[in-house]
Protein backbone atom coordinates (compact mmCIF):
# COMPACT_ATOMS: atom_id res chain seq x y z
CA UNK A 1 0.00 0.00 0.00
CA UNK A 2 3.04 1.99 0.85
CA UNK A 3 5.10 1.28 -2.68
CA UNK A 4 6.45 3.92 -4.56
CA UNK A 5 4.67 5.24 -7.78
CA UNK A 6 8.11 4.90 -9.70
CA UNK A 7 11.97 4.53 -8.97
CA UNK A 8 14.27 6.33 -10.80
CA UNK A 9 17.96 4.63 -10.79
CA UNK A 10 21.36 4.53 -12.09
CA UNK A 11 24.00 2.32 -12.61
CA UNK A 12 23.35 -1.46 -13.36
CA UNK A 13 19.77 -2.38 -12.76
CA UNK A 14 20.82 -6.54 -12.81
CA UNK A 15 21.62 -5.78 -9.23
CA UNK A 16 18.27 -6.32 -8.11
CA UNK A 17 18.19 -9.64 -9.15
CA UNK A 18 20.77 -10.23 -6.47
CA UNK A 19 18.99 -11.43 -2.76
CA UNK A 20 19.73 -8.27 -0.42
CA UNK A 21 20.45 -7.42 2.79
CA UNK A 22 19.60 -3.89 4.34
CA UNK A 23 22.51 -2.63 6.45
CA UNK A 24 21.50 0.24 8.89
CA UNK A 25 22.47 2.35 12.18
CA UNK A 26 23.71 5.58 13.49
CA UNK A 27 24.94 8.45 11.84
CA UNK A 28 27.29 8.59 14.51
CA UNK A 29 28.47 5.61 14.52
CA UNK A 30 31.71 4.09 16.84
CA UNK A 31 34.87 2.53 14.94
CA UNK A 32 33.77 -0.32 16.20
CA UNK A 33 30.02 -0.17 14.88
CA UNK A 34 31.80 1.07 11.16
CA UNK A 35 34.14 -2.06 11.49
CA UNK A 36 31.07 -4.46 12.12
CA UNK A 37 29.38 -2.75 9.11
CA UNK A 38 32.34 -2.89 6.96
CA UNK A 39 33.09 -6.20 7.67
CA UNK A 40 29.56 -7.49 7.52
CA UNK A 41 28.68 -5.91 4.03
CA UNK A 42 32.29 -7.58 2.97
CA UNK A 43 31.67 -10.85 3.44
CA UNK A 44 27.76 -10.29 2.41
CA UNK A 45 28.52 -8.78 -0.79
CA UNK A 46 31.65 -11.58 -1.23
CA UNK A 47 29.29 -14.40 -0.98
CA UNK A 48 26.66 -12.87 -3.65
CA UNK A 49 24.30 -10.55 -1.98
CA UNK A 50 23.70 -6.86 -2.14
CA UNK A 51 23.58 -4.42 0.39
CA UNK A 52 21.28 -2.34 0.92
CA UNK A 53 21.50 1.49 3.16
CA UNK A 54 20.76 4.43 2.56
CA UNK A 55 24.22 6.32 1.43
CA UNK A 56 23.94 8.25 5.37
CA UNK A 57 26.82 9.17 7.20
CA UNK A 58 28.25 6.54 9.52
CA UNK A 59 27.01 3.03 9.55
CA UNK A 60 25.21 3.24 5.75
CA UNK A 61 28.37 4.70 4.06
CA UNK A 62 30.50 1.63 6.51
CA UNK A 63 28.27 -0.71 4.54
CA UNK A 64 28.50 0.33 1.43
CA UNK A 65 32.30 0.76 1.40
CA UNK A 66 32.30 -2.83 2.98
CA UNK A 67 30.17 -4.12 0.10
CA UNK A 68 32.60 -2.33 -2.45
CA UNK A 69 35.91 -3.57 -0.66
CA UNK A 70 34.81 -7.07 -1.83
CA UNK A 71 35.87 -6.12 -5.13
CA UNK A 72 32.38 -8.14 -6.62
CA UNK A 73 29.70 -6.16 -9.66
CA UNK A 74 26.72 -5.62 -8.38
CA UNK A 75 27.57 -5.19 -4.97
CA UNK A 76 25.53 -2.46 -3.39
CA UNK A 77 22.56 -0.04 -3.34
CA UNK A 78 21.82 2.90 -2.18
CA UNK A 79 18.22 3.80 -1.26
CA UNK A 80 18.56 7.98 -1.77
CA UNK A 81 16.45 10.98 -0.41
CA UNK A 82 16.71 13.25 -2.81
CA UNK A 83 17.19 13.14 -6.87
CA UNK A 84 19.73 11.17 -8.13
CA UNK A 85 21.82 13.94 -9.31
CA UNK A 86 21.91 15.63 -5.72
CA UNK A 87 24.12 13.46 -3.38
CA UNK A 88 23.36 13.72 0.73
CA UNK A 89 25.22 14.67 2.59
CA UNK A 90 27.77 16.07 -0.25
CA UNK A 91 30.69 14.64 0.95
CA UNK A 92 29.69 11.24 -0.43
CA UNK A 93 29.63 12.19 -3.87
CA UNK A 94 32.96 10.12 -4.64
CA UNK A 95 31.04 7.41 -2.75
CA UNK A 96 27.73 7.58 -4.70
CA UNK A 97 30.05 7.19 -7.88
CA UNK A 98 31.66 3.91 -7.16
CA UNK A 99 28.26 2.62 -6.25
CA UNK A 100 26.50 3.79 -9.32
CA UNK A 101 29.94 2.61 -11.35
CA UNK A 102 29.68 -1.00 -9.55
CA UNK A 103 26.30 -1.28 -7.91
CA UNK A 104 23.18 1.36 -7.91
CA UNK A 105 21.89 4.27 -6.85
CA UNK A 106 17.99 4.42 -6.52
CA UNK A 107 15.05 6.96 -5.76
CA UNK A 108 11.81 7.63 -5.71
CA UNK A 109 12.47 11.46 -6.15
CA UNK A 110 12.70 13.09 -9.54
CA UNK A 111 16.11 15.19 -10.94
CA UNK A 112 16.66 18.22 -8.54
CA UNK A 113 14.46 16.91 -5.57
CA UNK A 114 16.55 18.18 -2.50
CA UNK A 115 16.83 16.33 0.78
CA UNK A 116 13.76 16.90 3.11
CA UNK A 117 13.09 15.83 6.33
CA UNK A 118 10.21 13.49 5.39
CA UNK A 119 12.04 11.88 2.98
CA UNK A 120 14.54 10.00 5.04
CA UNK A 121 11.20 7.68 6.97
CA UNK A 122 9.58 7.40 3.12
CA UNK A 123 12.84 6.15 2.33
CA UNK A 124 13.58 3.81 4.41
CA UNK A 125 10.58 1.92 3.36
CA UNK A 126 12.44 1.05 0.47
CA UNK A 127 15.20 -0.15 2.01
CA UNK A 128 13.20 -2.07 4.20
CA UNK A 129 11.01 -3.70 1.72
CA UNK A 130 13.86 -4.09 -1.26
CA UNK A 131 15.48 -6.62 1.02
CA UNK A 132 14.59 -10.30 2.43
CA UNK A 133 16.41 -9.17 5.71
CA UNK A 134 17.30 -5.70 7.88
CA UNK A 135 20.52 -5.93 10.14
CA UNK A 136 20.51 -3.20 12.29
CA UNK A 137 24.38 -2.70 13.31
CA UNK A 138 24.26 0.63 15.77
CA UNK A 139 21.75 2.47 16.89
CA UNK A 140 20.30 4.58 19.94
CA UNK A 141 17.12 4.08 21.02
CA UNK A 142 15.34 6.53 19.29
CA UNK A 143 17.35 6.01 15.92
CA UNK A 144 15.28 5.92 12.74
CA UNK A 145 16.95 2.58 12.28
CA UNK A 146 14.67 1.25 14.30
CA UNK A 147 11.57 2.80 12.08
CA UNK A 148 12.94 1.12 9.01
CA UNK A 149 13.35 -2.54 11.23
CA UNK A 150 9.63 -1.85 12.33
CA UNK A 151 8.92 -1.31 8.54
CA UNK A 152 10.86 -4.66 7.72
CA UNK A 153 8.37 -6.41 10.32
CA UNK A 154 5.34 -5.11 8.66
CA UNK A 155 6.44 -6.66 5.28
CA UNK A 156 7.10 -9.66 6.65
CA UNK A 157 11.35 -9.24 6.37
CA UNK A 158 13.56 -10.91 9.22
CA UNK A 159 15.39 -7.84 11.32
CA UNK A 160 18.31 -8.78 13.10
CA UNK A 161 20.70 -7.22 15.20
CA UNK A 162 23.90 -6.71 16.73
CA UNK A 163 24.57 -6.73 20.40
CA UNK A 164 26.42 -4.17 22.30
CA UNK A 165 27.86 -2.76 25.45
CA UNK A 166 25.48 -1.91 28.23
CA UNK A 167 26.80 1.13 28.74
CA UNK A 168 27.21 2.22 25.43
CA UNK A 169 23.74 4.50 24.08
CA UNK A 170 24.04 3.28 20.58
CA UNK A 171 23.73 -0.44 21.68
CA UNK A 172 20.35 0.59 23.50
CA UNK A 173 18.19 0.43 20.27
CA UNK A 174 19.91 -3.00 19.68
CA UNK A 175 18.81 -4.29 22.65
CA UNK A 176 15.63 -2.94 22.36
CA UNK A 177 14.83 -4.47 19.36
CA UNK A 178 16.15 -7.69 20.73
CA UNK A 179 14.33 -8.15 23.27
CA UNK A 180 11.01 -7.30 21.09
CA UNK A 181 12.04 -10.47 19.18
CA UNK A 182 15.01 -9.37 16.32
CA UNK A 183 17.66 -12.21 16.15
CA UNK A 184 20.95 -11.99 17.79
CA UNK A 185 23.64 -12.15 15.90
CA UNK A 186 27.48 -12.36 16.14
CA UNK A 187 28.67 -13.08 13.02
CA UNK A 188 27.28 -12.66 8.97
CA UNK A 189 27.32 -16.04 9.03
CA UNK A 190 24.16 -15.95 11.65
CA UNK A 191 22.45 -14.42 9.00
CA UNK A 192 23.05 -16.02 6.09
CA UNK A 193 22.22 -19.00 7.65
CA UNK A 194 19.14 -17.66 9.00
CA UNK A 195 17.95 -16.72 5.56
CA UNK A 196 18.87 -19.61 3.79
CA UNK A 197 16.79 -21.35 6.36
CA UNK A 198 13.32 -20.06 5.24
CA UNK A 199 14.21 -21.02 1.71
CA UNK A 200 15.21 -18.22 0.18
CA UNK A 201 17.43 -18.88 -3.32
CA UNK A 202 20.89 -19.31 -2.65
CA UNK A 203 23.28 -16.35 -4.72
Amino acid sequence: HDAPFLLYYAGHIETLEKPKIAMVGSRHSTAGGNDNARSFARYFAAKGWAVVSGLAYGIDKAAHDGALAAGVANSTIAVMATGLDIVYPGEHIDLAVRIRDSGLLLSEYGIGVQANTYHFPQRNRIVAGLSQGVLVVEAARRSGSLITAKQALEYSREVFAIPGSIHSPLARGCHQLIREGAKLVEKAADIEEELLAINLPKP
